[in-house]
C-alpha cells in the first residue's frame, strides 16, 4: 500500500504542480487564478485537456503552442515534476502521519513562491498569509518537541532576516523576511538558521554561475527565494541526520 500511496501523492503533485503555475504566475498581477482559463500567453488560445496534461503535454507538444508555435516556458513542466516528486517523497518519507499534511502544505508554499520570485523577483504577501494559518493549524496536530520551538524558529528567522535587510539596507528583500517567519516556525530555529546558512551557500554558487553565463560586467538581479525553497526543503528533510553528522566530527 505503502507504493500505491507514493505514486498517488506524485499523480496528485503533477497536477498541483500545474495549479501552483497559475497562482505563482497570476498573484504578483493582481490577476484572478480561475478567470481567464489557462490560456496560450502568445496567441491567446484556451488551453484543452491535451495541453494540460502535466509533464506529457510539454513534451509531446515539444514545448511549443499547438496553434501559433510559441515556445512554452520549462518553467511549467519542471514546477510540475518537481512538485510531484516532492509530494511523493514526502509520502514516502513520512508516511499517513499528522506530519504529512505540514509536509505537503510547506512544498505547496515553497514552489508557489519559487515560481513567483523567478518570474518577477517578488513573493506576493497576499500566498504567504494564505498559508499563514494553514500551517499553524498543521503544526498544532504534529507539533515540534517542544511545541514553543515554533514559536522561536518564528521570531529567530523573522529578527535574523530583517536585521540583514537593515545592515544591507535594502539587500533583503520583504517577502523573503516574512518567508522565514513561516519557515522557523515550521521547522524551528535551529533549522532556520541551517536553512540560511544554505541558503546563502545555494545563492553564492547561483550567483557566480550567472555572473559565468552573463559576462563579469553586467549586474544581473538574482531572485534568492529559490535558493531559500532549496535550502528549506534540504533542512527539512534531512536537517538532524545534516546535524548529526556534523558534531560527529568533533
Amino acid at each position: 500500500m505503502e507504493i500505491v500511496y507514493t505514486v498517488y501523492a506524485c499523480i496528485v503533485g503533477l497536477f498541483m504542480g500545474s495549479f501552483y503555475n497559475v497562482v505563482g504566475l497570476r498573484i504578483p498581477k493582481k490577476e484572478s487564478i480561475v478567470s481567464p482559463p489557462s490560456h496560450c500567453t502568445a496567441c491567446n488560445r484556451r488551453l484543452t485537456i491535451i495541453d494540460l496534461v502535466p509533464v506529457l503535454s510539454y513534451i509531446g507538444l515539444r514545448g511549443k503552442c499547438r496553434t501559433c508555435g510559441g515556445k512554452i516556458s520549462p518553467i511549467y513542466m519542471v514546477t510540475e515534476l518537481v512538485t510531484g516528486l516532492l509530494f511523493a517523497f514526502a509520502t514516502w518519507h513520512i508516511g499517513l502521519e499528522a506530519e504529512l499534511a505540514v509536509a505537503l502544505l510547506f512544498i505547496s508554499l515553497l514552489v508557489i513562491i519559487n515560481v513567483s520570485d523567478i518570474a518577477y523577483m517578488l513573493i506576493p504577501d497576499k500566498i504567504l498569509l494564505f498559508f499563514l494559518p494553514f500551517l499553524i493549524i498543521a503544526r498544532m496536530f504534529a507539533p515540534l518537541d517542544p511545541w514553543w520551538y515554533s514559536l522561536v524558529g518564528a521570531v529567530i528567522g523573522f529578527s535574523i532576516l530583517l536585521a540583514i535587510a537593515v545592515v544591507s539596507k535594502g539587500g533583503m528583500g520583504g517577502g523573503d523576511i516574512k518567508l522565514f517567519f513561516l519557515i522557523g516556525y515550521v521547522i524551528g530555529p535551529i533549522a532556520t538558521l541551517m536553512t540560511l546558512f544554505f541558503a546563502s551557500f545555494i545563492g553564492m554558487i547561483v550567483g557566480i554561475i550567472v555572473l559565468k553565463v552573463r559576462g563579469q560586467g553586467r549586474k544581473t538581479p538574482v531572485p534568492f527565494g529559490p535558493s531559500i525553497a532549496a535550502a528549506a526543503i534540504i533542512v527539512y528533510f534531512y536537517g538532524q541526520p545534516i546535524l548529526d553528522w556534523y558534531w560527529g566530527l568533533f
